[in-house]
């Protein structure tokens, strides 16, 4: 769990927080953001040279580690009465690119020389390894898709002697590309510049540039620090998993562990984007270049599957072509995995993601009309019409992945008609044939959603309503990971994983019908087990904008818990990854500083646009 939780990260290359000195089950790693290795659902991140290691002889009984998050240091100190306790400081430099540094002291009895660099174990090496330094590469084997990339590292290590006292210094350099073959020089070349500064002022350096950073983006808490420390933790670790050049995959875990073998999922586009926009645009643009860049793959999928565009996989790694296993263990029994073949809104998802950047930053991102051209042709060749004239999307999973092969499910038929009548409009300006444009609408018009005005509830999929009415209070408490029913009972019951019907007012509040939140939220909330890192934080925003404060500090606290607190067993596998604009919110008043003309609102008051510092009062 630590190792996880004490990743630090710059520039698109991360190091886990494993300790300095060989210990059993421990997982060291350094990963670069989108260089894979293997081929097919068999890819994951490739492990590059891992520079941390100090021969330590014994190793330290115990120790405190600080995880500094103002200065991004990683610190330890071993607990011991002896004079001289093992200290080590580490660094992930974001001054100078892909650059990490340590400093160790010990006694000299027992660390009687430094340890080398330690090669990655899957992967070949390269290099020459001149005195006091070593140059280690890790290269990926090509992939199906004919691409191969890898990591290129060199390391440079100084030692000193002061009596019983024995202080270390490394410092490395990582290059890692995910497209092409990266050579040495440019690691080489960012060692030389570490090496000139020297390890004070590249720790200083450091210091200073992240301090700008909290001045810059800062996420306060008055009256509960513990809430406070949690989302600046959750802010540090999106600023260790992302880079502002090329692209960037971010994988579910991030760069923080193997889990999900750092596939990217639609939680990069829907939920980290936004987050990473307003943090960093350079970083949200290496986001969209990503998705961009594998749109011919999208095209392949979808002509193999007879439909016309393109549609973007489940699980995407280095080329673009559905990488979702087929199978996994589920207490201990296999079972298909179906996700990668029904989970189709992803391609929605990846649409809505380029959209909203170009929006949000007042930019476009380059060639996201035909993107958006393309998924709507997708959705466009997807939907079954009934006698009625009504369209259909039938056979899918929606993102509560306990029921599979549903028909109309909610959330991917909306996303589905946002994203038709979101091409129609980009298409409308980018030349494409006006018939074909026409006919987006018209399906988008006909695509049934599952809405009651009865009830101003959204029917989750066809025949949901009719299912076992289980609650999720009935059986456990959340959140829950696996549910302990079984698979059978579970997909006849209406407990669902996380709730598609509350997921749609997240990204397209627009899209639904006006006043549904509260009943659906009063419907889905009671029969969802938060079986995903996603669900809490989007049901938490959601409950503070029903205007439930109480239910919505309870389930934000549950998201900000799910890591730190390791609420589902999962925080070794990694850490789950959400214009400078400045709000002061209290119980009565919100106050916004922007630099750029923008549009606010609160709940229930006309849309205002705001340039320099306003303050919005709620009604009443």
């Amino acid at each position: 769990m630590t190792e996880s939780l004490f990743t630090l990260g710059a520039g698109g290359v991360a190091t886990r927080g494993s300790v300095e000195e060989a210990v059993p089950g421990a997982q060291p790693m350094v990963l670069a953001a989108g260089v894979y290795d293997g081929t097919g659902p068999g890819q994951h991140l490739l492990p590059g040279p891992v520079w941390t290691g100090l021969a330590l002889q014994p190793a330290p009984a115990g120790d405190r580690r600080v995880l500094d998050l103002r200065t991004a240091v990683l610190e330890r100190t071993e607990l011991t009465d002896g004079p001289c306790p093992v200290r080590t400081l580490r660094l992930a430099a974001i001054t100078v690119p892909g650059v990490v540094a340590m400093t160790g002291e010990a006694p000299a009895a027992r660390m009687r020389r430094p340890a080398p660099p330690a090669a990655a174990p899957s992967g070949h090496h390269h290099g020459r390894r001149p005195r006091g330094r070593h140059a280690l590469g890790a290269d990926r084997r090509r992939d199906g898709g004919g691409t191969e990339a890898g990591i290129a590292a060199v390391a440079v290590q100084h030692a000193r002697r002061d009596g019983a006292v024995r202080t270390v210094q490394q410092v490395a350099a990582y290059s890692g590309d995910g497209r092409y073959r990266p050579g040495l020089r440019p690691a080489a070349d960012a060692l030389r510049a570490a090496s000139r500064a020297g390890f004070g002022r590249l720790l200083a350096d450091h210091r200073v540039a992240w301090a700008d950073r909290w001045d810059a983006v800062d996420v306060q808490v008055r009256g509960d620090p513990e809430a406070q420390l949690a989302l600046r933790f959750a802010l540090f670790q999106l600023w260790c998993a992302i880079k502002d050049r090329g692209e960037l995959a971010v994988g579910a875990r991030g760069l923080s562990g193997p889990g999900y073998s750092g596939h990217v999922f639609w939680d990069a586009d829907v939920f980290v984007l936004p987050a990473v926009v307003a943090m960093d645009p350079a970083a949200g643009a290496a986001m969209i270049r990503y998705r961009l860049r594998r749109l011919d793959a999208a095209r392949a999928r979808a002509r193999a599957a007879g439909r016309d565009g393109a549609r973007f996989p489940w699980e995407s790694a280095a080329s673009g072509q559905d990488v979702t296993p087929g199978s996994g263990l589920l207490g201990g029994r296999r079972v298909p995995i179906l996700t990668g073949q029904l989970e189709e809104h992803i391609t929605a998802d990846v649409a809505w993601a380029a959209t909203h950047y170009a929006s949000w930053t007042a930019l476009h991102a380059p060639a996201a009309g035909p993107l958006l051209a393309e998924t709507a042709r997708y959705w466009a060749s997807r939907y079954r019409l009934d006698a009625a004239g009504r369209a259909h999307i039938e056979g899918v999973i929606g993102p509560d992945e306990y029921h599979e092969r549903v028909d109309d499910n909610a959330f991917t038929n909306v996303m589905a008609r946002w994203n038709l009548r979101a091409g129609a409009n980009a298409a409308a300006r980018g030349g494409v044939d006006p018939a074909e444009t026409a006919r987006w609408r018209e399906v988008a018009d006909r695509l049934v959603d599952g809405y009651d005005p009865a009830t101003s509830r959204y029917e989750h999929f066809t025949g949901f309503f009719g299912l076992e009415p289980l609650l999720i209070g009935d059986v456990a408490t959340p959140p829950v990971a696996d549910l302990l029913l079984g698979r059978d009972r579970v997909a006849r019951s209406q407990l669902i994983k996380q709730p598609d019907v509350l997921m749609l007012h997240h990204p397209v509040p627009d899209q639904v019908e006006p006043g549904s939140l509260r009943p659906n939220l009063d419907y889905y909330g009671p029969r969802t087990a938060h079986g995903s890192s996603l669900s809490p934080a989007i049901t938490a925003s959601l409950l503070a904008r029903a205007g439930r404060p109480d239910e919505a500090l309870a389930m934000l606290r549950m998201a900000l818990a799910l890591d730190l607190d390791d609420l589902t067993g999962m925080t070794g596998a990694g850490l789950h990854m959400g214009r400078t604009v400045r709000l002061d919110i209290t119980h009565d008043r919100t106050e916004i500083s922007a630099d750029a003309p923008l549009a606010v609102a609160l709940s229930g008051q006309s849309p205002r646009t705001v340039t320099g510092t306003a303050t919005l009062r709620a009604a009443g």
